[in-house]
């Protein structure tokens, strides 16, 4: 790299000649290389789901890569999870914050928002560097509607029904593309986001490398389900799809 190209490559608030602000692009790439990350959204609420690699001795009960937010939020995230953790931070502070002033639940998209806005100022200012991470955030709105948002590390955060990131999330997109449907169940939803895992997984067995949560729409609340709940998943994700798992 050239010495006049370095500045462009190492400012974050110093566009290069050609329209680019490389530190946020390192940032997404960062997103690019973290593990899996599957979100969808159902008629009966909505399933987050994602890879986890845990090492040999690691308890593991725990997820590192699944947040609750408030009772009716979670969060998937694919990334620099350390980032992930301060950014959920922030958004229970502010939804807890929304509730005592307001004495009603916080919208999905009023939190998201939020967390993008400060994506957006991390990329204005020197002396701080863009978040290296991505979230899914979905929820049940007050008036039972599910919702499903991605934001990424240059402030940006769009609804989908399906939405994949991380690693290998070119082919779980073509996969949910190909698979997903409006009207699609809770259940079928989260047999789903277990193939979508492993399609893009080097572990095709087992199950302890899968972390799933949802938000039903007639309770409202976070849940992340148990182990025994994902193997059978799992089971019938291999009966459904036994092309993408083999």
């Amino acid at each position: 790299m050239l010495p006049a190209q370095q500045g462009y490559d190492r400012a974050i608030t110093v566009f290069s000649p050609d329209g680019r602000l490389y530190q946020v692009e390192y940032a997404i790439e960062t997103v690019r290389r973290g593990t899996i990350a599957v979100g969808i959204k159902t008629k009966d609420g909505v399933v987050i789901a994602v890879e986890e690699k845990p090492r040999k001795l690691q308890i593991s009960e725990i997820a590192q890569k699944i947040f609750q937010i408030d009772d009716h939020i979670g969060v998937a995230a694919a990334g620099y999870i350390p980032d992930a953790r301060s950014q959920v931070d922030n958004a229970r502070f502010f939804s807890q914050s929304n509730k005592l002033i307001y004495d009603v639940p916080v919208d999905i998209e009023t939190v998201v928002k939020h967390l993008a806005d400060q994506c957006q100022q991390f990329t204005q200012f020197a002396g701080v560097r863009p978040f290296g991470v991505s979230l899914i955030i979905g929820g049940v709105d007050d008036d039972k509607k599910s919702q499903l948002f991605l934001s990424d590390p240059s402030g940006t955060y769009i609804s989908y029904d399906a939405v994949a990131i991380g690693s290998g999330s070119e082919q779980v997109t073509e996969f949910l593309e190909k698979n997903y449907k409006t009207d699609i169940s809770l259940e079928d939803a989260s047999i789903l986001a277990t193939a979508s895992i492993y399609l893009s997984s080097e572990d095709k067995e087992g199950t302890k490398h899968i972390r799933i949560a949802q938000i039903k729409s007639d309770s409202k609340q976070f849940e992340i389900i148990s182990e025994k709940q994902v193997a059978n998943l799992a089971k019938l994700a291999k009966e459904k799809f036994p092309a993408e798992e083999s």
